[in-house]
């Protein structure tokens, strides 16, 4: 009987590392998937910087709650419908901002700068996705590069709430970036592993 439940407790440990794995990586992996949307909207012409803006300012949010979800290093049901939800409202604001009929210019100095932005936010989301799915990332770890996502994503939001983004603006936000990629790095290649 003993060894029942020890069994059972140790399968019930493991399911619930494997629903935290797989609910930080689907978290993450839905923020790439958000970041490539605007991104192609904004190729398109079918955003304009300042509605990119708008949509980084809620991709901004949606990275707190993903830090402040996983500061514990866990990645409990409730904390997940909120993200998802969260998300399902930027999801249904970028799919409103690129068929509302406001056109961009995506040859504008302010496009092209923000396309490069938001780029980079895909690449970045996808490392960190990428450490989740191989074990070097733990939630305590994401959750503190999700806070600098956030903090990224606020500048390019505060710099595109004009519709222009201006060559000081464009340095500040890639000093912003170059900080956040070593940060992934130094995660990603610590000591820590996600267990379980």
């Amino acid at each position: 009987m003993k060894f029942n439940a020890l069994i059972t407790a140790a399968l019930l440990a493991t399911s619930a590392g494997a629903f935290a794995q797989a609910g930080t990586a689907g978290s993450v992996q839905r923020d790439v998937n958000q970041q490539e949307r605007i991104e192609q909207g904004l190729k398109s012409g079918q955003l304009t910087t300042q509605e990119a803006g708008k949509l980084e300012r809620e991709e901004s949010h949606v990275d707190k709650l993903q830090a402040q979800a996983l500061k514990d290093g866990k990645l409990t049901p409730a904390e997940k419908a909120r993200l998802e939800a969260a998300q399902n409202k930027t999801s249904r604001d970028i799919a409103a901002a690129k068929h509302n009929g406001v056109t961009g210019n995506p040859n504008s100095v302010s496009s092209q700068r923000m396309q490069a932005d938001v780029q980079r936010n895909v690449n970045q989301e996808k490392r960190v996705e990428a450490g989740v799915r191989n074990g070097s990332l733990t939630n305590h770890e994401v959750s503190k590069l999700e806070r600098g996502q956030a903090h990224v994503d606020h500048k390019e939001a505060a710099a595109a709430r004009d519709g222009h983004v201006g060559a000081a603006e464009e340095r500040g936000i890639q000093h912003a970036e170059n900080k956040q990629s070593r940060k992934i790095h130094r995660q990603k290649t610590d000591a820590q592993v996600r267990k379980g």
